[in-house]
């Protein structure tokens, strides 16, 4: 796995679901399909629990993934069959390549938020904020713009007033903390 498709949280390492997606098309992927197993309600203490599929040169994987209030950030809430379905996919991904790490979409609840939170801000160079954004930062970004802003990357866009490629590392930065406090 590209090293620009890790992150790290409190101590541990984990997984963009962008890289997933990327190395399994490097190896051949072949389909990912979902299906959604419970749909969110009153009775199941509105949990969504996803199925998916990944077809490969090597075979056929599945995942299945769950999201709910309890294990998604406030803002993803609203939004539980398509994380309950990224949650899936990534699993599946996981095993169709061969990665044991876990992905950072797969993380529940507030933890992560307040992980993010505290962690200290590394002072930045004085040029750094001029220099263009790091791949590394774009990918994440991306991924975060996907779970959480609704229209996509077209919406971030036009809330930024920019195309998110062309962020600085500063501004990559500063969206990276705003969206990932979102982000389940």
């Amino acid at each position: 796995m590209r090293e620009e498709y890790m992150i790290e949280r409190g101590g541990r390492r984990f997984v963009l679901y962008a890289g997933l997606l990327e190395e399994a098309h490097a190896r051949g992927l072949r389909s990912i399909e979902t299906e959604l197993l419970q749909i969110p309600n009153a009775e199941n203490g509105q949990v969504a629990i996803v199925k998916a599929v990944v077809r490969t040169e090597e075979g056929k994987f599945a995942g299945i993934g769950d999201a709910s209030p309890e294990n998604v950030n406030r803002a993803i809430a609203p939004h539980l069959i398509r994380m309950a379905e990224t949650r899936a996919k990534a699993r599946a991904l996981r095993d169709a390549i061969n990665v044991g790490v876990t992905a950072f979409e797969e993380l529940g609840g507030e933890e992560p938020e307040a992980e993010v939170r505290q962690q200290p801000r590394i002072p930045q160079e004085d040029n750094k904020g001029s220099l263009p954004a790091t791949r590394k930062q774009l990918n994440y970004l991306e991924a975060l713009i996907s779970d959480v802003v609704e229209d996509g990357v077209p919406k971030f866009e036009e809330m930024v007033g920019k195309k998110v490629g062309e962020l600085t590392r500063e501004e990559a930065s500063e969206w990276i903390s705003r969206l990932s406090g979102r982000a389940a």
